[in-house]
């Protein structure tokens, strides 16, 4: 339950008030400084023709800023943005309403769009490409096939997991993107920036602190300024410095590498449970007590990216940096060992 709280504390932040701390210009938006600098080549050109910009593909781990940049890519067009997700587009008369709805140079923004059917996902092909949709009236045989013009349009999709995507979609998103995770220096501008809109009095090594411990995320460092913040209102006397961040990140449970509770557990496990790997996910999530695919997309990317996991085709091994960080003498490897693949 701890642990669940703590990934809760780190991944979902309150709406409203993220909404209010996201930037609004490309101006504002601080770190993946080659992907903002192409996007604004491309939106400055589409504007100078007076079309609307080709359809953008957003990559990434959650939280890095995919949904903020279309938010931005729209403003910059001076458009209108439509907001949806994969997973609430449960039949194609949802997708033919929204498309439908849709006006010339509008933005429709589709988050998770890898977990999109793939029977609605072939409605958007025509759509995409030829700007007009073939949708199917009646039953049996009665069915015909009615095709509709739609308004020249902007489909900007969000995912973190690229690869789910099939070939025909993607390759119809002229623009791809990757967000990568962010460095220290660019987080702590992060954290000092939302502190000046959120009230905060805050040192710059304070904010380093948090910065450092957060995983890369902006998303992230915001949610533990959040929290920094109700533990100096409580515990000193409201100004975030290096010393109450640490005691507030250390009550967290998040350690100086920015490591919670449940990453020590899958480390842990890994090395103690499956004797350092090769472990396979699902066998891994059950011994933790998670689901697979919030150790995929949650937890996994910034172990594997610090060095603590390796991902191999036989399963997850644990490195030499884990067994350090929990201070546990590897083992001498076993010849031919193997742990299950699913």
């Amino acid at each position: 339950m701890a642990e669940r709280l703590i990934a809760d504390v780190l991944n979902q932040p309150d709406a409203a008030l993220e909404m209010t701390l996201r930037p609004s210009l490309f101006s504002e938006f601080v770190g993946q400084a080659k992907v903002k600098e192409r996007l604004e080549i491309t939106v400055q050109a589409a504007k100078q023709r007076g079309e609307a910009i080709d359809h953008v593909l957003l990559n990434g781990p959650p939280g890095l800023g995919k949904t903020t940049l279309a938010m931005i890519i729209a403003k910059a067009m001076g458009a209108n943005l439509k907001s949806t997700s994969g997973p609430t587009i449960e039949k194609a008369g949802d997708l033919a309403g929204l498309l439908t709805n849709l006006e010339a140079g509008e933005v429709l923004f589709i988050d998770e769009i890898h977990r999109l059917q793939k029977t609605i996902e072939e409605y958007l092909y025509p759509a995409m490409e030829d700007f007009k949709l073939d949708i199917i009236i009646d039953q049996g045989p009665n069915a015909r096939s009615v095709r509709l013009n739609l308004p020249r349009f902007t489909l900007i999709g969000a995912t973190t997991r690229s690869g789910l995507l099939t070939a025909p979609l993607l390759t119809r998103f002229a623009v791809r993107e990757r967000l990568d995770y962010y460095q220290a220096v660019e987080l702590q501008q992060i954290v000092l920036r939302s502190s000046r809109l959120l009230n905060i009095e805050i040192e710059p090594s304070g904010a380093m602190e948090i910065a450092r411990r957060s995983r890369g995320t902006p998303r992230i460092a915001n949610n533990l300024l959040r929290r920094v913040r109700d533990y100096a209102q409580v515990k000193a006397d409201g100004r975030i410095t290096p010393a109450v961040a640490d005691k507030a990140l250390a009550m967290l449970e998040i350690d100086q590498n920015g490591l919670d509770e449940m990453d020590k557990r899958i480390l842990e496990s890994i090395i103690v449970k499956f004797g350092g790997g090769p472990v396979g996910i699902s066998s891994l999530a059950v011994a933790v007590g998670e689901e697979p695919d919030t150790l995929e997309e949650v937890y996994e990317p910034y172990l594997i990216m610090e060095g603590y996991l390796k991902r191999t085709p036989q399963g997850r091994v644990a490195t030499e940096l884990s067994y350090r960080k929990l201070g546990i003498k590897a083992a001498e490897e076993k010849p031919g060992k193997q742990s299950d693949l699913f």
